[in-house]
């Protein structure tokens, strides 16, 4: 019989070390190559609509590589840590990378399908013999806008953590009080699920996507559970 052996709890385990090394040294190079070096970068790796002439299959995984300010990376990159250094100490390097992987193209699938239907209209209106060149362009900028970021993959491991460990506490300021994860859980899910559908201008956040990658990350942490692999890897 095998000894099993509890893995070391480790502050930044090496699958979160690598990605943090990875989005902020490429985040570095966004900003160090200039404006537009950034905005080719972002047509060529961002994730956009299927009707774009910017898309390519790759940028389901390319796209949460990328960042598109200060905050969004340091937010970003603080809540992988939080949560997902408990979850590879919790599964194991190689399960959680391929939950990290599973939740980010979800969350891509589930941004794309949206814009597919959200955007579906505008190739007709393309097409219309009284379109304007200002409407012609707030068109192309629609279908040709990037989706950054790793929010997606991370919400997906914000619900793991809620799944796992629904009764832990958390700190989420400015709330003066701890709160249980599966409240946490519910209730950013809740936030970006009526964002999503108000749709309000000039929200440049990709709800759908948020809600994707929990969504799938929800859907594997089940999966494995029923099929009780904890300690495959």
């Amino acid at each position: 019989m095998t000894e099993f052996r509890p893995r070391p709890f480790q502050m930044i385990p090496p699958v979160i070390k690598n990605l943090l090394i990875i989005n902020v040294l490429i985040f570095l190079a966004q900003q160090a190559f200039g404006d537009n070096t950034e905005l080719r970068i972002s047509s060529m790796f961002g994730l956009h609509d299927v009707h774009s002439v910017y898309f390519r299959i790759y940028q389901v995984v390319t796209y949460m590589f990328l960042h598109g300010g200060w905050e969004h990376i340091i937010f970003n990159m603080f809540a992988l840590w939080m949560f997902g250094s408990v979850l590879e100490n919790y599964w194991g390097s190689k399960r959680f990378l391929i939950f990290y992987m599973v939740c980010g193209i979800g969350a891509a699938i589930c941004d794309l399908g949206v814009m597919y239907l959200a955007n579906a209209h505008l190739l007709a209106d393309l097409n219309s013999p009284f379109l304007t060149q200002e409407h012609a362009e707030d068109i192309y900028s629609t279908l040709n806008s990037p989706t950054i970021g790793a929010s997606g993959a991370i919400f997906g491991c914000l619900a793991g953590f809620g799944f796992l460990f629904p009764n832990s506490e958390i700190l989420i300021l400015p709330i003066p009080f701890p709160v249980k994860a599966k409240w946490v859980v519910l209730g950013y899910g809740a936030i970006e699920l009526f964002a999503g559908f108000r749709s309000s201008p000039g929200d440049n956040v990709a709800h759908w996507a948020h809600l994707g990658g929990a969504l799938f990350g929800i859907l594997l942490c089940i999966y494995w559970k029923r099929s009780n692999r904890r300690n495959s890897y």
